[in-house]
């Protein structure tokens, strides 16, 4: 019995890896100047958040916006835009 040779399989480039690996010079500059938060809104700045709603259950949105700007501070300096 012979041997029948198997070809082994060429990698042929594709029209479509370029696009896909490649990007557009759009979609690869947006996250360069753009930087993502590392935590969802929810988990970010605990601290400052628990003083905030303590604040507004307590006395009401009005008296506490002192608590809700040091919370706004915390969270654009995670990265969020608020």
């Amino acid at each position: 019995m012979g041997s029948a040779e198997v070809p082994l399989p060429v990698a042929v480039p594709s029209p479509e890896i370029p696009a896909v690996n490649g990007g557009s010079s759009a979609a690869t500059a947006a996250p360069a100047t753009e930087s993502k938060p590392k935590k969802k809104i929810c988990c970010a700045c605990p601290d400052t958040k628990r003083l905030r709603d303590e604040c507004v259950v307590e006395h009401g949105e009005s008296a506490c916006t002192k608590w809700i700007e040091a919370h706004k501070r915390c969270l654009r300096a995670e990265g969020f835009n608020v």
